[in-house]
């Protein structure tokens, strides 16, 4: 079975609809604002898609576009003043900063309350605490929907998650272990990836390398979520797994586009109404 991700993000959406209007009727209207430094196609692509969501949620969005080559102080100033903007509540920040941005400074000046997409370490400290008040990071968090959409089995479940970052493999990992999955982590320095991969019932690849995890590596009946978004040789979107190779093994499987991708919009659309809820005492 091929699992797509627009059903998930009609679900959420359809939900999310309900929300924004009852919050409305109580005169408050949700608000994202886009934060993004300089304008690489990638950012700009994701931009698209979420401005595309907050609109068909009901949800008002806002981009604060800054330069490229903006200094650390006025940057910010720029973010403190959206921190203050009562109007506002949620706020999504593009990484990566261009290099002359210290990050190590920046996670600790947006407000966590209303850092939507798990950047403040308070939200970090949420997601692996399994604080219901946190935002975790909007992929991670898509896995998750994807699985529960799909009523994949995830209490008991042996997964392996290929990537270790704080963007997706880090706090997915936390996530599934919340639910009660056994999971193994593989990095770039794991010995065998494909030893984890072949016992798992569930397999999870967010490591950007295409054609990483092959048909040899996965075992009969495993449910495959593809988080990769690479090019391929011929120029063509791809993800991490050999589809043409895994699918015919795979009990269910994510496509590349179609999967992942299109669900993380609706997971921040989702973090944006609970932080509307949240900031005015109504959750």
């Amino acid at each position: 079975m091929i699992i797509k991700g627009k059903p998930v993000a009609d679900a959420i959406t359809q939900t999310l609809q309900a929300d924004v209007e009852a919050l409305k009727a109580k005169g408050i209207a949700p608000k994202l604002k886009i934060v993004r430094v300089g304008a690489r196609e990638d950012d700009l692509a994701y931009e698209r898609g979420a401005l595309n969501r907050m609109k068909t949620c009901g949800i008002l969005a806002e981009v604060l576009e800054l330069p490229a080559e903006i200094d650390q102080e006025t940057f910010v100033k720029e973010l403190k003043a959206v921190n203050d903007d009562e109007t506002v509540h949620g706020i999504l920040l593009f990484r990566p900063l261009p290099a002359q941005l210290n990050m190590d400074e920046i996670k600790y000046v947006i407000r966590a309350e209303k850092d939507v997409d798990c950047i403040s370490p308070l939200n970090v400290a949420k997601t692996f605490d399994g604080d219901k008040t946190g935002f975790p990071p909007c992929t991670a968090q898509a896995v998750m929907e994807i699985l529960h959409h799909y009523e994949v089995p995830v209490l008991g479940s042996d997964v392996a998650v290929v990537g270790a970052s704080l963007v997706v493999g880090k706090p997915l990992v936390s996530l599934l272990i919340q639910e009660e999955a056994t999971v193994a982590n593989c990095h770039i320095r794991t010995k065998d990836t494909s030893h984890y991969t072949r016992q798992a019932d569930i397999v999870v690849s967010a490591a950007g390398c295409a054609g990483l995890v092959k048909g040899d590596w996965v075992k009969e009946g495993a449910v495959i979520i593809d988080v990769g978004i690479n090019v391929d040789k011929d120029g063509n979107l791809c993800g991490d797994v050999k589809f043409d190779e895994c699918e015919p093994k795979a009990s269910m499987i994510t496509p590349v586009p179609g999967g992942v991708g299109s669900v993380t919009t609706s997971v921040l659309a989702k973090h944006v109404v609970q932080a509307a809820k949240q900031l005015n005492g109504l959750a």
